[in-house]
């Protein structure tokens, strides 16, 4: 009787170890995952992402600058104006957050159109730009979309809008994994769940 006492005792602890070490593995795989965020304090990845959306919003708003005088319908005029309305804004405080960390702000399609050459070859404002970040159109790209005729344009904004809506979709997703700063992390969340509503939205205008 003693025996088989002292060998379930021990085949209790076993099974009570295994399954602290179980859980103790769960919870160091959720850590490398997810890091602890800061009100005050950032790192590469929070650089990173503020840098790259600088460009990304930047060139988003280009996109939109391109439907002023096209024969749009109401719909998506209206939803061109509204992501300008949200990713200025949010271009500042990419900026501001990278002059606050002494971090370069990139060059952006908007500096060289502001610097009065917005009607030029697109190619020629993407010189110096990463192109190569999720969703993010080249050069040929702009210049396709700038030379649309009426009947091809609005389709062709919609569909890249949608493409590159979903790049930064996929770097807000990036950000709030990899991330520390915490202003950054919630603002890439909310930039995930409006750009996805928009997604939804062009694609049901898109038909």
């Amino acid at each position: 009787m003693s025996h088989r006492f002292t060998r379930a005792l021990g085949a209790s602890l076993l099974v009570t170890a295994l399954a602290t070490s179980l859980v103790g593995c769960g919870g160091e795989e959720a850590g490398t995952t997810t890091t602890e965020l800061s009100a005050t304090e950032h790192n590469d990845a929070d650089v990173a992402f503020a840098r790259d959306m600088v460009q990304h919003h930047a060139q988003a708003v280009a996109m939109v600058d391109l439907t002023r005088g096209r024969d749009l319908d109401p719909e998506v005029a209206q939803l061109a104006e509204g992501i300008r309305d949200a990713q200025v804004p949010e271009i500042e405080t990419f900026s501001d957050w990278l002059g606050d960390w002494d971090e370069e702000v990139p060059p952006t399609m908007l500096d060289h159109a502001n610097a009065g050459h917005g009607s030029g070859d697109m190619s020629e404002t993407m010189e110096g730009m990463d192109d190569a970040m999720p969703g993010m159109m080249s050069g040929a790209d702009m210049d396709a979309l700038q030379a649309a005729g009426a009947g091809d344009f609005q389709t062709m904004w919609l569909e890249m809008m949608i493409e590159h809506h979903e790049g930064a979709v996929e770097m807000a997703r990036t950000e709030q994994e990899d991330g520390r700063y915490r202003p950054a992390v919630e603002l890439a969340a909310e930039i995930e769940e409006s750009q996805g509503v928009e997604i939804e939205t062009m694609r049901d205008l898109l038909g």
